[in-house]
C-alpha cells in the first residue's frame, strides 16, 4: 500500500491511498503544473497587506476543500451508498474548483477582468495533465467536472450542492482557514457537528438534521462577520481599487511605455489571445514582479501607484454609506476639490466603492432541515438565520491620507 499524506495546519493529516483508485486520481492532479501553480496564488489576495498572517496558499485551500468532501461523502454513503458512482466527479470538483484562479486570487479577477469558474473548466477540459486522470478515472468525468464548476450542472443534486450551496465545502474549509491564517477568531466552526448533521431529505437532497441547527447557524453568522471583518475590509477594499488602477494605467500607457514580459504582454494588451500556457505562466510571484520593475521603470502614473501598493503607503477609506446616494456623490466631489488643491490627480486617487453583502439567500440553494418526518426551510425554522437575509451594504470613499482629516471635517464624520 502506498500512502501519502499532507500535514494540514487545520485537518491535521490528509492522506491518500494510491491504491484506491479515486485517491489515485487526485494523486495525480495534485502532482500536475497547474495545480502545483496554486502554491504561487495567494488564498486572499493583497490582504496580507491587512492581516501580516495571510499567506496561505489557493494550494492548501484546495486540498482542504477536497478533505471536507471526502468526508462528507463517506458519512453520505452510509444513508444512500448509490452516491459512490458520483464520487470521481466530487472529488475533482473539489479539488479542481479554484484551478483557473488569477494572480492574487479574487482581486486578480477584478485587475485582468475574467472568471476563475471559466478558465478552470478550460484547464479541466483542455489540458492534458489534468484531462487524462480524470478521464482514466471513468470517461465523460473532466466534462462533468467542468460543467458542475462552471455551470453549476450535476448528474446528482448532493454532489451539486457539496460543491456549490450556501453550505458548501469550498465555504467551509476558507471560513476556517482564512480565520486561522489572518488571526481572527471568528471562523472557529463546529465542523464536526456540522458534518455529522449532514443528512438526505425524501427527495433526495442534502438536508441538515436538526441537531446540527445550532452549528449551522453559528455558521452562517460566523460567515457574515468573516466577511464583514476580513474579506471585504476597508485596507483590502483600497488594495483591489489600487491594483485594479495599476493594471488599467499600464494599458492605457501602452507596450511602447511600459516593459512586460512575453506573458504579461498578452495579459495586459492581448486578453483574447491568451492561451492555456500564458494563463498558467501569470501567479502572484510573475504579477509581483512587474509590480516591483514598474515602480522603478514605468513612467510616473503608474511608478507612483506601484509604489504605494508595494510600501503599503496605501490610500484611505472613509465608511459612508450612511449617506444618501446623492450625499455620497458629494462627499467624492468634495475629496475631488481637495485632490485638486494639493496639485494631484483626482481621477488616480478617488472613487467611491460599493458592497452589498447578502449572508443568507433563502430564494437561492436554500437550507432545508430534516427530521424524519418534516422537511422546513432554514429561515422557518431559525429567526436567527431569518435576520440574516437582509444584506449588509457598505459604500467607502477612498482618498489620498493627506487629506483625509480635511474630508472628514467637510462631510462631518
Amino acid at each position: 500500500m502506498s500512502l501519502r499524506t499532507y500535514h494540514d495546519p487545520l485537518h491535521h493529516g490528509i492522506t491518500l491511498d494510491s491504491e484506491n483508485p479515486a485517491e489515485a486520481m487526485v494523486i495525480e492532479l495534485i502532482d500536475s503544473s497547474p495545480f502545483q501553480r496554486l502554491r504561487r496564488i495567494r488564498q486572499l489576495g493583497p490582504a496580507f497587506l491587512t492581516f501580516h498572517g495571510a499567506e496561505s496558499s489557493r494550494f492548501t485551500h484546495s486540498l482542504g476543500v477536497f478533505y471536507i468532501a471526502r468526508r462528507a461523502l463517506e458519512g453520505l454513503l452510509k444513508q444512500n451508498p448509490n452516491l459512490k458512482r458520483y464520487q470521481g466527479i466530487l472529488y475533482g470538483a473539489a479539488l479542481l474548483h479554484d484551478l483557473g484562479h488569477a494572480p492574487l486570487s479574487h482581486s486578480g479577477e477584478e485587475m485582468f477582468g475574467l472568471r476563475h469558474e471559466s478558465w478552470t473548466a478550460r484547464l479541466i477540459q483542455n489540458y492534458p495533465a489534468i484531462t487524462k486522470p480524470l478521464e482514466a478515472f471513468e470517461e465523460g468525468t473532466a466534462e462533468q467536472v467542468a460543467n458542475l464548476i462552471e455551470k453549476e450542472q450535476s448528474p446528482h443534486t448532493v454532489i451539486k450542492a457539496l460543491i456549490s450551496s450556501q453550505l458548501d465545502c469550498d465555504r467551509l474549509d476558507y471560513l476556517l482557514r482564512d480565520s486561522y491564517s489572518t488571526g481572527t477568531r471568528f471562523g472557529q466552526l463546529d465542523l464536526e457537528r456540522i458534518l455529522s448533521a449532514l443528512t438526505l431529505a425524501p427527495d433526495g437532497s442534502l438536508a441538515i438534521h436538526p441537531k446540527g441547527l445550532m452549528a449551522v447557524e453559528h455558521y452562517l453568522v460566523v460567515r457574515n462577520l468573516m466577511y464583514r471583518s476580513v474579506y471585504n475590509h476597508r485596507i483590502n477594499e483600497v488594495c483591489s481599487w489600487l491594483l485594479e488602477q495599476i493594471v488599467e494605467t499600464a494599458r492605457q500607457l501602452g507596450a511602447n511605455k511600459v516593459w512586460a514580459d512575453r506573458h504579461m504582454s498578452k495579459w495586459l494588451w492581448h486578453s483574447d489571445e491568451i492561451d492555456l500556457e500564458t494563463f498558467l505562466a501569470n501567479d502572484d510571484v510573475r504579477t509581483c514582479y512587474h509590480l516591483l520593475r514598474w515602480q522603478e521603470e514605468a513612467p510616473e502614473v503608474l511608478s507612483e501607484k506601484c509604489k504605494r501598493f508595494v510600501n503599503r503607503n496605501l490610500l484611505k477609506a472613509l465608511d459612508v454609506h450612511h449617506l444618501s446616494n446623492e450625499c455620497q456623490l458629494g462627499a467624492l466631489a468634495k475629496a475631488r476639490k481637495l485632490v485638486e488643491d494639493i496639485g494631484d490627480d483626482p481621477d488616480q486617487f478617488c472613487t467611491l466603492r460599493h458592497q452589498n453583502l447578502e449572508s443568507y439567500q433563502p430564494y437561492k440553494r436554500g437550507l432545508r432541515l430534516w427530521d424524519g418526518e418534516e422537511l422546513k426551510a432554514l429561515e422557518k425554522v431559525s429567526p436567527l438565520v431569518e435576520g440574516l437575509i437582509s444584506p449588509a451594504k457598505a459604500t467607502w470613499l477612498i482618498h489620498p491620507r493627506e487629506i483625509h482629516e480635511d474630508l472628514k471635517k467637510a462631510i462631518k464624520i
